[in-house]
């Protein structure tokens, strides 16, 4: 397992590094967010569509 470290450089700035568990924890929540925006985009294509067809059946056009 893999601690957190600290890089000091010589321009005075610090890097923390997260261990092996932060990384994995930090990866895997922007993996599922990724894949909720990813539904919630889908979803709403599919709203506006369902929207537009009803449109369309408003306006006499039908289905395509």
């Amino acid at each position: 397992m893999k601690y957190r470290y600290k890089e000091e450089y010589e321009e005075g700035s610090n890097l923390l590094w997260p261990s092996d568990k932060e990384d994995k924890i930090t990866r895997q929540f922007y993996k599922d967010l990724s894949i909720l925006s990813k539904k919630i985009n889908y979803s709403k294509k599919k709203k506006l569509k369902l929207f537009e067809q009803v449109v369309r059946i408003i306006r006499g056009k039908g289905w395509g």
